[in-house]
């Protein structure tokens, strides 16, 4: 193994990883040297061998640190541990942010990626280019994450199943009789009966969707009862409450919001959490035209976005002064879609200060 050229003595050992289910392409390089290429496994032993390899790079090139950086992907932030772990600096970056152009979509290999962020690691560190990051949450927010996220998962998976019902009834010609309410218990009833007086595989169908129904709803009431635990822990007691102080802000969209954020102080401004929302418009601005604003970005998580806006129009509907100050800014189908976009970004950013101000004096 021959030295890393560059600023050897002087700069870092820079690694840039291609990152797969099974296996991992590194590229290694010191400074402004030539990139180096090591395959790896991607499990405990392999991130293992990788450690070890970066600490004898760095022996033997006599770098003053060692920076990796990889693409977030679907296996989570356990590399980025066990790196931190190691003593390495580590980085994650959004694939939505790593340039992309339409010659390296039909070119596209292992190594091509991995000089992809390698160019952008070095450009950052070494000429003051952009580098975007992933925020690494702490590993018990990454827990609490899990249930939260079921528990929207949950409420989608009601909603898929309700339709379903919907539909094979619609194909099947029953209607349900008038003045009932969906899905009472005198609804869920009435389906039972319905099926039954279908029969054949009609029977078995609606059957089976009821079953489902009635499970996942079992599942959101464990799921309720874990987040509201959860709520009252020490690290959410205080801004949950002050959150769900506003009027249209229940337990899920309350810990959704505390969840997905994480340190509500990494966002300096309203205009930054705004933009992590996904709540800002896109900008295009070419020549002699500048100011043109489009739709909104949806960069960041699609569930919070997805409760502010089921929480928006919940206010919208209930509040006085909210209803006021929606209805007087819109006159069409078009003005309502941008003011409630309004509404959520307002809704956002209360929601952070309040959390922000009651997380800081717990």
């Amino acid at each position: 193994m021959g030295k890393l050229h560059g600023n050897e003595g002087k700069g870092k050992l820079y690694c840039a990883i291609d990152l797969h289910d099974k296996k991992m392409l590194c590229g290694m390089a010191g400074g402004t040297g030539k990139v180096k290429y090591v395959e790896f496994r991607t499990d405990d032993a392999g991130m293992r061998d990788l450690v070890g390899e970066l600490s004898r790079r760095k022996g033997a090139s006599e770098c003053s640190e060692v920076w990796v950086a990889y693409e977030a992907s679907g296996a989570g932030f356990l590399l980025a541990d066990f790196i931190e772990g190691a003593g390495f600096r580590v980085s994650v970056i959004p694939p939505s942010h790593l340039p992309v152009s339409p010659k390296s979509r039909s070119n596209k290999t292992d190594r091509r990626d991995v000089k992809r962020i390698m160019d952008m690691l070095r450009g950052h560190d070494l000429a003051g280019g952009d580098l975007p990051e992933v925020h690494i949450a702490d590993p018990e927010l990454r827990d609490d994450r899990e249930l939260v996220r079921r528990r929207v998962r949950l409420g989608e998976e009601i909603t898929d199943v309700k339709n379903k019902i919907h539909g094979l009834l619609k194909r099947n010609g029953f209607r349900k009789p008038e003045g009932m309410d969906n899905w009472t218990g005198e609804h869920l009833a009435w389906l039972k009966r319905t099926a039954d007086s279908a029969g054949g595989n009609t029977c078995f169908a609606l059957h089976g969707l009821i079953r489902e129904l009635l499970f996942y709803e079992e599942e959101v009431r464990l799921a309720d009862r874990e987040m509201k635990s959860l709520s009252r822990s020490p690290r959410y007691a205080r801004p949950f409450l002050a959150v769900t102080s506003i009027k249209g802000v229940g337990l899920q969209t309350a810990m959704v919001f505390l969840v997905e954020l994480g340190d509500l102080s990494r966002f300096p401004n309203r205009r930054c959490l705004a933009s992590y929302l996904g709540l800002v418009p896109r900008c295009h601005e070419s020549g002699e035209r500048d100011d043109r604003k489009g739709h909104i970005s949806r960069m960041g998580p699609s569930r919070v976005r997805k409760l502010l806006n089921q929480a928006a129009w919940s206010m919208v509907g209930h509040d006085a002064y909210w209803r006021e100050w929606f209805k007087s800014r819109t006159s069409n189908k078009e003005d309502r879609k941008r003011m409630i976009v309004a509404v959520m970004r307002r809704l956002a950013i209360i929601m952070w200060h309040r959390g922000l101000a009651a997380s800081e004096a717990s």
